[in-house]
């Protein structure tokens, strides 16, 4: 499945690419359930998901929770690749709706910039369970970025 053309964002940061996934690199959480940074382009990132038993729930979806978490990075990170060098981004907000399990082979978040600002970046991440590449939309986001400026990340 195609993603739809994204509105055309120019990086502060000529060095984004690298930068963002060196950030997704630090993320023990990411590297706990499986995720991998798939694409990264101006105010747009995928994360891939396996399917793993360990991230699954009673029913043998992958869980919630975890469909979350690569939604908020999803889309994290595209607010991330706009903003300066100096800069790190954190999550203030988020608002997630499952709207079909996350039941496939492997999960593919989408995270977009819908608006970006100086300090605030608004975003959207979609999620689909990807079976038998089959793609359904398992849950829709959206979320408020805060830009810390002149703060960088943990080393790791």
């Amino acid at each position: 499945m195609s993603r739809p053309p994204l509105e055309p964002f120019r990086p502060r940061d000529p060095n984004y690419a690298a930068r963002v996934r060196a950030s997704f690199d630090l993320q023990h959480a990411m590297a706990l359930i499986g995720a991998k940074m798939a694409v990264v382009e101006p105010g747009y990132t995928e994360i891939h998901l396996p399917y793993r038993e360990g991230i699954t729930q009673q029913h043998g979806f992958i869980h919630g929770g975890v469909v979350g978490m690569i939604a908020d990075s999803a889309a994290g990170y595209a607010a991330n690749t706009l903003t300066p060098a100096d800069a790190s981004v954190l999550t203030v907000e988020y608002k997630i709706n499952l709207i079909a399990p996350a039941d496939g082979e492997r999960l593919v978040a989408r995270g977009e910039v819908i608006r970006p600002g100086r300090t605030l970046i608004i975003t959207k991440a979609e999620v689909f369970a990807v079976k038998a590449e089959e793609w359904t939309l398992c849950a829709v986001m959206q979320q408020t970025i805060m830009v810390m400026h002149g703060r960088q990340e943990k080393p790791a």
